[in-house]
């Protein structure tokens, strides 16, 4: 992994990112911390137009994003041109939100649609992914969720954005996860996974919580991981503060 591959996911700052002017000085502090690239999520309104021009000004790249769920099964040729003015390859299907998944036909049923969406982004030279939580940890007719949903899709219409800590949360393995999607994980969601005091699971910068990074990574840059995002969905500490202490770690020990 190249450190020029490392992204940040902008729902970790979603707070400081609710107009224009707290956009422009939130990038700016990535920018600063020595990211080059980010995930839009979380975001406040703002033209894609307008947006550019922010990323462009702060020397920025989108390198993927976060969309809403029933958009884009609903209306994959508007993520189609919000990427294209993005000048972005990947999307995210974030949560099945308000899909009913109470059985494994309504599993199947949510594959389907997923492939239908992401034959659209196909065809427009886009690629749609899946990010997963813990819910895709449930099991099926003794088969889990995220299997179903990738086995009963096309590797060219849905791809991975396997998040390592709500793997780790739903009691799989995250590298073992990169490695079964090998050839089918362009991004990967980095956030750690500790235990606190209070025998709970929670949130971690990269490096301060248990995960075995070395092998996570390397099965990752093995399966063609192309973007390495850091995420926090709640921090300890200043997110910002947050993602440096992430970047710093990664920078230092798991970088080439």
């Amino acid at each position: 992994m190249n450190i020029k591959q490392v992204a940040v996911q902008l729902y970790t700052v979603r707070d400081y990112i609710k107009t224009p002017k707290d956009i422009v000085e939130s990038l700016k502090k990535i920018k600063s911390i020595g990211y080059d690239a980010v995930q839009i999520s979380g975001m406040g309104p703002i033209s894609e137009d307008e947006l550019m021009r922010i990323l462009d000004g702060e020397g920025l790249i989108c390198c993927a994003t976060h969309e809403n769920g029933m958009k884009i099964l609903k209306e994959p040729e508007a993520i189609v041109e919000r990427l294209r003015k993005l000048r972005c390859h990947y999307t995210a299907y974030p949560f099945p939100s308000g899909v009913k998944l109470e059985t494994l036909a309504d599993v199947e049923a949510l594959a389907a649609s997923l492939n239908d969406a992401g034959r659209i982004l196909h065809k427009f030279g886009m690629v749609l992914t899946y990010h997963n939580h813990n819910i895709e940890f449930r099991s099926f007719d003794s088969r889990l969720m995220l299997e179903v949903l990738y086995e009963k899709t096309d590797p060219r219409y849905l791809q991975g954005e396997i998040d390592v800590y709500w793997v780790q949360y739903g009691g799989g393995n995250p590298a073992d996860w990169c490695r079964r999607l090998k050839g089918r994980l362009p991004l990967l969601h980095l956030k750690d996974y500790m235990t606190t005091i209070n025998n709970q699971p929670t949130f971690a910068e990269v490096g301060y919580g248990n995960l075995n990074w070395k092998d996570i990574l390397s099965a990752a840059e093995d399966a063609g991981c192309q973007w390495f995002i850091v995420e926090q969905d709640i921090c300890s500490v200043n997110p910002f503060e947050s993602l440096k202490m992430s970047f710093e770690y990664i920078k230092a020990n798991l970088c080439i």
